[in-house]
């Protein structure tokens, strides 16, 4: 099965069907790449999707995805970012192994099908030259035949006619022998070139058509099996994400399994509840005889505490029905107070865990402008340390501020725990100015009581059940026996302690341990008689291991 031998004939027909050819590859080419572009903007889609219902940040919404079935959908969001990025990813491989390398080819091929159909046209006009110049060379002979032919009759009629001179028929028979002889000249030339044009066809048929129409049925077989490649590319180009995509898949029906219903039916217990006891029996009033009614145990004033005096409503019962009275609305306290125990010790914890928090961002800042100028003052050709001391004086005051701050949430904490906000050491080691800055901190807090209706008034009576001076703490905190050294330190730079509750150290010096950092950047030291706090950064520590109250390390 050869073209050059089956399709001889079939110049133009072949021109025209290997250019439909390379048209059929360019159809391809243009489909694939606006495959790609669907997968591009399926791609965007999706992740415009997934990034459209992600929670906002410091929002409500971000407060629901504590929930298993808001996580599970959380993870469903993220997986289908995945599942979009797979889809990019078909994309980019089509577009370079299939748009970029066909494309390429394309070019290719059409400089090989001209250069063959070139040679092919070439081939074929110079074989109709060859035919032409036999036309021309048989037409001469037909003609010089005819005019020796024509002077052969003419020399005959004068040979013949008894009038003629011998002069005339002289002439005549000479005429007709140049005649006779260009015949023959031309029959030669004809003879030649139509020996030269049977052996130009014979090689244009048999040689030269063949081995260029062979070529391009090559070309042609080695078209259709690319894009036959091609179309596999474009199956196993789906193929090779299909294995990724499985796994998002099976993500998300791992995220929808892990809902746990019981859970989220606890974690609305832990949103709502208030903390306070249903409300008792309504007590019968008999209006036959003077009395007065009282309150119940278990309503809602007397949960506060048995110390509290029981409160008295003279006509209808206040406070019993505590649960379907419209709580007072407009701006929240500062302390909570609007909440219910339950409710509003949860909002004072977040809040002293984002003071803290805020706390301990301010100390690193400060130890790190510390140790800048003290590598200033080492190297002054780095800096100058003066430049510094506006912003460390700047965050020093911003951490007395957050630790006053933090102080005031945790005596709130405290009385809502039942507990008196007595300052331990974590509180003393934070800030030494508490006490003088702000002794009346917890006074102010504590006057706080609950209301019938679920909100909180203040009870000047009972001001002074909650009223404890710092003063009395400092006491309790100074008849404490000394505590036993637990290591030594030594001082990696100089320490100037001006607030209460820390001491200066000087470079170098060695001191006893007598109480870890707790995670508040503090470490408790003891020099003779003298203790106090300085910053973890600023010593190290050898702890003995032997120590009673030191901690083991693996």
């Amino acid at each position: 099965m050869s073209w050059g031998i089956e399709l001889w004939d079939q110049f133009d027909n072949l021109e025209k069907h290997t250019q439909w050819g390379i048209d059929i590859l360019e159809k391809y080419i243009k489909f694939v790449k606006e495959r790609t572009e669907i997968e591009l903007s399926y791609a965007k889609q999706l992740r415009n999707l997934a990034k459209k219902y992600q929670p906002k940040k410091n929002s409500k919404e971000e407060e629901e995805y504590r929930y298993t079935a808001c996580k599970a959908f959380l993870s469903t969001l993220n997986e289908m970012n995945d599942y979009a990025g797979q889809h990019e990813v078909i994309s980019e491989n089509m577009t370079s192994h299939i748009t970029v390398e066909l494309a390429r080819y394309v070019q290719e091929l059409k400089q090989e099908r001209k250069s063959y159909f070139h040679d092919g046209r070439k081939a074929q006009q110079h074989i109709e030259i060859c035919w032409k110049q036999l036309e021309s060379s048989k037409r001469r002979f037909e003609r010089d035949c005819k005019e020796a032919d024509r002077a052969q009759q003419y020399f005959e009629k004068m040979d013949a006619d008894i009038n003629v001179t011998k002069a005339d028929v002289e002439k005549a028979r000479q005429q007709a022998q140049v005649r006779h002889q260009m015949a023959e000249d031309s029959r030669a030339d004809y003879s030649s070139i139509l020996q030269k044009f049977n052996h130009e066809q014979h090689e244009y048929y048999h040689t030269h058509i063949p081995n260029i129409f062979q070529k391009i049925q090559e070309m042609e077989e080695r078209r259709i099996l690319r894009i036959g490649e091609s179309m596999k590319t474009y199956a196993e180009v789906d193929r090779q994400v299909i294995p990724i995509i499985g796994k998002c898949l099976d993500e998300i029906v791992k995220a929808a399994e892990s809902i746990d219903q019981k859970n989220d039916s606890q974690l609305v217990i832990e949103a709502y509840k208030s903390g306070f006891e249903p409300p008792g029996d309504i007590e019968f009033e008999d209006y036959t005889q003077p009395m007065k009614r009282t309150v119940s145990d278990n309503s809602l004033s007397n949960s506060r505490g048995e110390g509290k005096p029981e409160l008295k409503f003279g006509g209808k019962s206040k406070g019993k029905l505590w649960p379907f009275i419209k709580k007072n609305k407009g701006a929240a306290p500062e302390d909570f107070s609007n909440l219910p125990p339950e409710q509003r010790r949860k909002k004072l914890q977040q809040k002293v865990d984002e003071l803290n928090k805020e706390i301990q961002k301010e100390m690193d800042q400060r130890d790190a402008i510390t140790k800048m100028k003290d590598v200033y003052l080492k190297n002054p050709q780095m800096g100058d340390p003066a430049s510094l001391d506006h912003k460390l004086t700047e965050v020093s005051q911003n951490i007395e501020k957050l630790q006053l701050e933090a102080q005031k949430f945790e005596a709130w904490l405290a009385e809502v725990e039942g507990r008196l906000p007595a300052r331990g050491d974590q509180a003393r080691r934070q800030s030494g100015m508490y006490e003088a800055q702000n002794p009346t901190t917890v006074n102010n807090c504590a006057q706080d009581r609950e209301s019938p209706d679920g909100s909180y008034t203040e009870e000047q009576s009972q001001e002074s059940e909650v009223k404890v001076l710092a003063t009395d703490f400092d006491d309790e905190f100074d008849d404490e026996e000394p505590l036993p050294a637990i290591g030594t330190c030594k001082a990696l730079y100089t320490f100037e302690g001006q607030n209460e509750g820390t001491l200066s150290v000087l470079e170098g010096e060695t001191l006893y341990v007598i109480e870890e950092d707790k995670g508040d950047g503090w470490t408790r030291i003891r020099r003779n008689e003298e203790e106090g706090y300085v910053p973890t950064s600023y010593v190290e520590v050898y702890l003995d291991k032997n120590a009673k109250g030191a901690k083991t390390y693996i």
